[in-house]
């Protein structure tokens, strides 16, 4: 298996994770893309924004290949905590989406113009674990993106309640809204019992 091949398998499954993102916010308000669905304040746009972070860091500085000339007071060092993870009043879903798809170029140059050996250094890490190949930043941001796509379906399905993989393949059961209601049902009667049944064992 070439190094190319190699890296087309990689960048399939970390463009599934891109798209299924940003996915999650078709048909959606500025209100919905935007609202902290989690004590934690977990949103979708805000997710878009931290996910175009770590791709610009860990395919620009990480490979000497920075992509700011002036970074925005929201990313890199001194800036405030979780400001990467939401979009201000005046930070537009067009101006998030677009810097994300900046970002994706701009991995995508960093991918193809070094081979998967290539050495780099994630100032961010532990200095002992902070040199990388460019394969294992893949393979990381492959990891970090999907993860995030999910954190994206559970918050899209809290907003309006759609829920799927990508468009035109949900990867859901079918299934009408009655059958969804009996599942859960059944779901939580499973719960409930399995909890009755460890209180027994414990009394």
């Amino acid at each position: 298996m070439t190094d190319a091949t190699v890296k087309d398998d990689l960048l399939r499954y970390l463009q599934a994770a891109r798209d299924a993102l940003l996915w999650k916010l078709d048909g959606l308000s500025e209100y919905d893309v935007r609202r902290p669905l989690t004590p934690t304040g977990t949103n979708l746009l805000g997710l878009v924004k931290h996910v175009a972070a770590v791709e610009l860091g860990y395919f620009g500085e990480t490979f000497g290949r920075p992509f700011f000339d002036e970074p925005p007071s929201w990313y890199g060092e001194g800036a405030e905590p979780g400001a990467d993870m939401y979009a201000t009043a005046d930070e537009s879903r067009e101006q998030i989406v677009g810097l994300y798809r900046e970002a994706w170029g701009h991995a995508d140059a960093t991918i193809a113009a070094l081979p998967l050996d290539a050495i780099g250094h994630v100032p961010w890490w532990p200095e002992e674990r902070a040199q990388v190949t460019l394969h294992r930043v893949l393979v990381h941001l492959i990891a970090e993106t999907h993860r995030h796509a999910g954190h994206a379906d559970i918050v899209r399905e809290l907003i309006d309640g759609a829920v799927g993989r990508a468009e035109g393949n949900d990867n859901m059961p079918p299934g009408d809204q009655a059958w969804w209601e009996e599942y859960r049902g059944r779901l939580e009667h499973a719960a409930r019992e399995a909890a009755a049944g460890a209180a027994g064992q414990s009394a």
